[in-house]
């Protein structure tokens, strides 16, 4: 076993850390982060980490550019510390996305997010509901990708839903949805969607049965809601009654409020992976906010222990 453990956060989610750190019962360690007059990140370590097994807590989002940053100049930090094993906990992973080449001349970022994390130092990544699974490919570093739906599915559980189906989005988040349809062991039903640009969907139809039935649409993050509010829209034309979201990251940028507040969804169920922008506070809209404190909390336990993280669902 290493050493012990020792947690620390970046500032892109310290309410989220705060939380992990009753879970696990470790105070959060002493770092000083701030900026050079000319935007430069500086990190201090104010506290001996030589030895230890160091937990950072730094999403990626909001704001991917100077999240990245920020977590890249802190696992030098701690390299150069030397901290006996680094583990990245990134609850969201920017750049997930862009994870292949499906036009001419374009990045794959995901691929250089995952390098530039890697040479910084890290030892190992702790993530929940990547975007793309193959985004673990993209690391030669162990990656814990945790899931969320154990966290959704309790209170899914409370809402006493008459005939509930569970609904993806699109056919490629089918594999998530059918997680979660499994675990609560209800029907699968699948919308048929078209993407015309980045802030715009179309969908078409719908694969399953869905009338008469109560809809819980589940998708991995909701970041200006057009396909969940285009989502919607379909299930109701094919005869749901009410209509939920599930969405592990709630982003909830541009038009998002305003989509969700016009659709038929009646009520959003978020994670805190990403920090509360104060919109849906703004907003009559009902957002439920759950957190993922206590899974992340055990796969840290478990990681310092080298104890099996998988178990966790099964």
């Amino acid at each position: 076993m290493h050493r012990e453990i020792k947690l620390f956060t970046g500032r892109a989610n310290v309410e989220l850390a705060e939380r992990i750190s009753r879970r696990v019962n470790v105070p959060l360690g002493q770092m000083e982060i701030s900026r050079f007059p000319d935007g430069e990140v500086f990190v201090r370590i104010l506290e001996n980490v030589r030895g230890w097994d160091v937990f950072l807590i730094q999403p990626t989002v909001p704001e991917p550019n100077e999240s990245l940053m920020e977590l890249l100049v802190m696992i030098d930090a701690f390299r150069r510390a030397s901290a006996e094993r680094i583990t990245a906990v990134i609850p969201c992973y920017a750049y997930a996305r862009q994870d292949r080449k499906d036009q001419p001349r374009v990045p794959i970022s995901a691929k250089l997010v995952a390098n530039l994390i890697a040479a910084a130092g890290v030892d190992r990544v702790l993530t929940v509901d990547l975007h793309a699974g193959q985004v673990q490919g993209f690391f030669d570093i162990p990656l814990d990708n945790l899931y969320a739906f154990p966290v959704f599915s309790d209170y899914v559980c409370t809402l006493n839903l008459k005939d509930p189906v569970i609904v993806s989005p699109d056919v490629g988040g089918i594999k998530l949805a059918a997680s979660f349809s499994s675990r609560l062991r209800l029907p699968l039903a699948a919308v048929d969607k078209r993407r015309l640009s980045d802030l715009e969907v179309e969908a078409t139809g719908i694969i399953g049965n869905v009338k008469g039935c109560d809809v819980v649409l589940v998708d991995d993050m909701v970041t200006t809601a057009g396909s969940l509010a285009e989502a919607s829209r379909i299930v109701k034309e094919f005869g749901a009654r009410d209509v939920y979201a599930c969405a592990t990251h709630g982003i909830l940028v541009g038009p998002a409020m305003e989509r969700l507040e016009k659709s038929a969804i009646k009520q959003l169920i978020i994670t805190d992976t990403v920090r509360s922008n104060g919109v849906e506070e703004q907003s009559d809209f009902d957002v439920k906010r759950l957190t993922v404190s206590d899974l992340l909390g055990q796969a840290i336990i478990r990681i310092h222990r080298s104890e099996s993280v998988s178990s966790l669902f099964f």
